[in-house]
């Protein structure tokens, strides 16, 4: 299990400008400037970022290609849909990308519902798309891993097959590692039994709390075969000079934000899931829960990370997260809007704080 924290930001992979507050400018998703972020993440002592996925955005896989190529440590956590991809297709993508990067490949499974019809995908219920997760991730994983694989599940088939270039192996990695989500009791026994990092939205420590200990309950009452199931944190950090300026400009986002009807800010429309559902109820319980975790962002058309969002100086934030540490969290993946400016700000006020 992960002893030392990673830190990861979010790079918006989307059509249109403006995401979630961010500057509405040309070129917003160019090469140049997502490539500008990516170095920026590097200069500032993150790790690297996440590259969200879902039908109508630019192809998730390939802009993780094209920003590897362009940096030299940062680290793109591609997320990808079962569906878009067949696990032997993609483990060969994979493993091709990680090679020509030097071993920088992380994998966000998400197994969400999204534009089914326009792809051409059939999913099933909640509990097949889940199964279908299961198969995909354990062939995907078996391909890495092993050599001429023989693989005879109800989704997926493969017969003598073996992905090419190999994995190479690296210290405490032996293969990228498969980051899921997901809060429902299906979603939760795949990833008690074949994640490798679990990620929760930003809910209060109590919530996360519970789950992280009936997660390691499921694992061990279910035989998980791999290293333990390490956890990571998604969710927005506000962050300024001082704690007032940070709740002044909190308020004035979500003051703008409830003006707009939220527009630019939930890109998890059409079914709610059950993660989303339990961010979406919190601001019920009150608009600021725990130290500084703000809920009103999910009353006024926040979806996602966007829902919640810790507020508060440099010093304030850090001592939330490290609240969520103390845990077992050992994966942030952190946003703000804008998020070039966020990517410095944080990264020099923030981060030293964090690993101090």
């Amino acid at each position: 299990m992960s002893s030392t924290p990673e830190f990861l930001w979010y790079i918006p992979n989307q059509v249109d400008a403006g995401h979630r507050g961010d500057v509405a400018q040309a070129g917003h998703n160019s090469l140049d400037t997502l490539a500008d972020q990516a170095l920026a993440l590097e200069r500032h002592g993150w790790k690297g970022a996440l590259l969200g996925s879902g039908w109508g955005r630019p192809d998730t896989f390939t802009v993780a290609a094209a920003l590897a190529a362009r940096t030299r440590s940062f680290e793109p956590l591609i997320a990808i849909r079962p569906g878009y991809w067949q696990p032997a297709q993609f483990a060969c993508a994979a493993a091709t990308l990680d090679h020509l990067s030097g071993g920088r490949v992380r994998v966000n499974i998400v197994s969400g519902q999204d534009g089914v019809a326009e792809y051409g995908d059939r999913e099933g219920d909640s509990a097949q798309r889940y199964a279908r997760t299961r198969e995909f991730m354990q062939l995907v994983r078996r391909l890495w891993t092993e050599e001429h694989v023989d693989f005879r599940g109800e989704y997926f088939q493969v017969s003598d097959s073996t992905a090419q270039p190999r994995i190479v192996a690296r210290a405490g990695r032996p293969h990228p590692k498969l980051y899921f989500g997901g809060a429902s009791e299906a979603a939760e026994r795949v990833a008690a039994t074949e994640a490798d990092v679990q990620l929760f939205w930003g809910e209060p420590l109590a919530g996360v709390a519970e789950r992280i200990e009936r997660l390691r309950a499921l694992a061990r009452s279910l035989g998980r075969a791999h290293a333990p199931l390490e956890f990571g944190l998604r969710i927005t950090t506000l962050v300024r000079d001082t704690t007032e300026q940070a709740w002044a400009d909190a308020q004035a986002k979500v003051a703008r934000m409830a003006e707009s009807q939220g527009a630019g800010w939930n890109d998890h429309h059409g079914p709610v899931a059950v993660g989303q559902r339990r961010l979406l109820d919190l601001h019920e319980r009150g608009e600021v829960l725990d130290d500084n975790l703000y809920t009103a962002p999910g009353k006024f058309g926040g979806g996602g990370a966007g829902t919640t969002w810790l507020v508060g100086s440099a010093a304030d934030v850090a001592r939330s997260l490290r609240k969520y540490q103390d845990l077992g969290i050992s994966h942030f993946v952190l946003s703000d809007t804008p998020y070039l400016q966020e990517i410095q700000r944080q990264g020099d006020q923030l981060l030293p704080l964090l690993r101090a």
